[in-house]
């Protein structure tokens, strides 16, 4: 066995507290009985994609949503299932490390020996990469002992983030097959669980008896859908950083004569950063989909965040604290078009040197105008999702020095009167990332390793596990599972100057939501923020007494539960089928065409492709 994998942590004496630590199980996943019922068949959010989708995913595609019930839940056609056969189950981590993953193989590992005692749950070591090269680790009650609640992936550890090739798929099917696997659970975010789908169909298609099945789980908190309501180890790294955050706002009120500009993770979506100001409320937030959606160029987002320095020292305040999520870079328009420039140049084979020289006019000057720092950094090879690797350019840093030039010439041409402008950077990324995780994450990890037990019981394949109803105590929580393949929608990309585009159906990040609840609570607060200095201090990461139970604002405000509203609505046409027989009355007849006919009709309009929206 490779380094130092599952061995006994050296833990203090918090981390043995919280090793004892038990999660709470909904209902429907207490008890040796698995309780599954299939309802009607899924179908894509977005139906102008439908078609792609299917041809993708002949084998996995209009599957059935599914309902983990409750043992005194009455629903007739459910299926009970009680033998549970001894099965052999894989897992691993497919994706950057978040707070909470162990739970999801604990609470895994719980659920098969519940089940069946002689159930064997094999670890792949080194993420994707142990899976290749077939090296397990036996998960046991004793290598698990001092992972439970614990941060970090190192119980197995993670390399690759991808299974994707011919050559990774085929390696990944001979591994499955070797080990006689009955189940592979890919634990990650919306690359590791687009990987999941495609291998699910790649074994439906060659009749590999393995089921795969999925984990949302990834600090971005971008994996949402109307399926899936929050990820594992949002809700810590948002705390973590929350807490961070408030100490500079404290630290700012202090000394009065400092601006810091922190840069939060989160990849392409700014959801962490959004949850961090409303739970620390700092002066200003620059969200990357804002800017996105007004095309803001550079040169904008310099002016806004310099109107709001001299806004605030009219009011004799010459400090604050501004985020900025990581992503901010990539939703500046003309950057983005020159990132594009480079990343193709780059794949061309062009070295990072001879860049400058063969870039267009217009994105030679930008490039030329950016200081030499970041220049350097726009030249590293793009991510296998090709897209920048955001978490090494300084945004923070550029940002912060375009303000400071444009206020200095405002001091000098006497536009500004305020004191002279300091910034202090900051990037909060890794700080959070291996966190003792919450018990939000402890609890929501933990029925989510009991979902996918349930969802092999029940011989599924190409799912992703669910839980919602999660604002609401963890006994009102929905457990359920959806076809991944229901989530994805289709982009289209163009192969050069005159060809046709092609669509590949994937998870796509979902990006703050501009019209929802969230979103709107931080505008009816935005100009509160910036001028009256409500800095909130959440405090350390509570595991018990007041804060302990605090959810995330985003996932608060925002009203979900899916699945319960696909299930109250089954439940409404299950009544009028039983109201609606052939010899009901006339009226009772034409009250029913009348009213369904209505219903058709707004349903047919709001479900046409030009009104399709995504939820998130």
């Amino acid at each position: 066995m490779d380094a130092d994998y599952g061995i006994p942590r050296q833990l203090s004496d918090l981390q043995k507290l919280r090793s004892h630590y038990q999660p709470e199980l909904p209902p429907c996943l207490q008890g040796t009985t698995v309780r599954v019922e299939l309802r009607d068949a899924t179908t894509a959010a977005d139906p102008s994609g439908e078609h792609t989708i299917k041809r993708f995913f002949p084998h996995t595609y209009s599957q059935p949503l599914v309902h983990f019930l409750r043992a005194t839940a009455k629903v007739p056609d459910a299926q009970i299932i009680t033998e549970h056969p001894a099965i052999r189950v894989g897992v691993l981590f497919c994706g950057r490390q978040s707070p909470g993953g162990h739970n999801v193989i604990w609470g895994l590992h719980d659920a098969l020996k519940v089940h069946n005692p002689k159930n064997i749950l094999l670890g792949f070591l080194g993420g994707s990469e142990g899976l290749f090269a077939q090296k397990t680790l036996e998960i046991t009650n004793d290598v698990l002992a001092t992972y439970k609640n614990q941060g970090g992936y190192d119980m197995l550890g993670r390399t690759k983030d991808q299974i994707r090739t011919t050559e990774q798929v085929n390696a990944s099917m001979a591994a499955c097959k070797a080990l006689k696997l009955d189940g592979l659970v890919i634990i990650g975010g919306v690359t590791s669980n687009t990987d999941a789908a495609h291998l699910a169909e790649k074994f439906a298609e060659t009749k590999c008896p393995t089921k795969v099945v999925g984990v949302p789980v990834t600090l971005n908190g971008d994996l949402k859908n109307q399926f899936v309501e929050a990820n594992v180890g949002f809700d810590t790294i948002c705390k973590v950083n929350s807490q961070l955050i408030s100490n500079m706002c404290t630290d700012a009120l202090s000394a009065e004569k400092y601006y810091y500009f922190i840069r939060l993770m989160g990849r392409k979506a700014s959801h962490v950063a959004l949850e961090c100001t409303l739970q620390s409320h700092p002066n200003m937030v620059i969200l990357g989909e804002e800017v996105a959606a007004s095309k803001l160029t550079i040169f904008d987002i310099t002016q806004q965040i310099c109107d709001a320095v001299q806004a605030r020292a009219e009011h004799d305040k010459n400090h604050g604290v501004i985020l900025l999520p990581e992503g901010l870079i990539e939703s500046i328009p003309e950057v983005y078009a020159l990132l594009q420039e480079i990343h193709g140049l780059l794949k061309q084979g062009v070295s990072a040197d001879k860049i400058s020289s063969q870039l267009s006019p217009w994105a030679s000057a930008l490039f030329e105008f950016l200081p030499y720092f970041i220049r350097k950094q726009l030249l590293l090879h793009p991510e296998s999702d090709d897209s920048a690797q955001l978490s090494q350019i300084e945004t923070e840093k550029l940002i912060a020095h375009l303000v400071e030039t444009e206020m200095n010439k405002r001091l000098k041409e006497g536009t500004y009167k305020g004191k002279k402008f300091n910034a202090i950077c900051h990037f909060f990324g890794y700080q959070a990332r291996g966190s003792l995780p919450s018990k939000f994450d402890c609890d929501y990890a933990y029925v989510l390793g009991h979902v996918c037990s349930h969802i092999l019981a029940a011989g599924l394949n190409g799912y992703m596990a669910t839980v919602t109803n999660l604002k609401n105590p963890a006994n009102h929580w929905h457990c359920g599972a959806a076809p991944i393949s229901a989530m994805m929608t289709v982009k289209r990309y163009g192969r050069g100057p005159g060809k046709a585009s092609i669509g590949v159906p994937a998870l796509h990040p979902a990006t703050v939501d501009l019209r929802g609840k969230s979103y709107e609570l931080l505008s009816q607060n935005a100009t509160k923020f910036l001028l009256d200095d409500v800095y909130r201090n959440p405090g350390p990461l509570q595991f018990d007494g007041p804060g302990a139970d605090a959810k995330a604002v985003t996932l608060c405000v925002e009203d979900q539960d899916y699945m319960g509203r696909i299930k109250k609505l089954q439940e409404y046409l299950d009544k009028v089928r039983t109201i609606v027989k052939p010899g009901c009355s006339q009226d009772v007849l034409k009250a029913a065409l009348s009213a369904m006919a209505s219903v058709t009709d707004i349903l047919s309009v709001i479900s046409s492709p030009s009104s399709v929206s995504t939820p998130f």
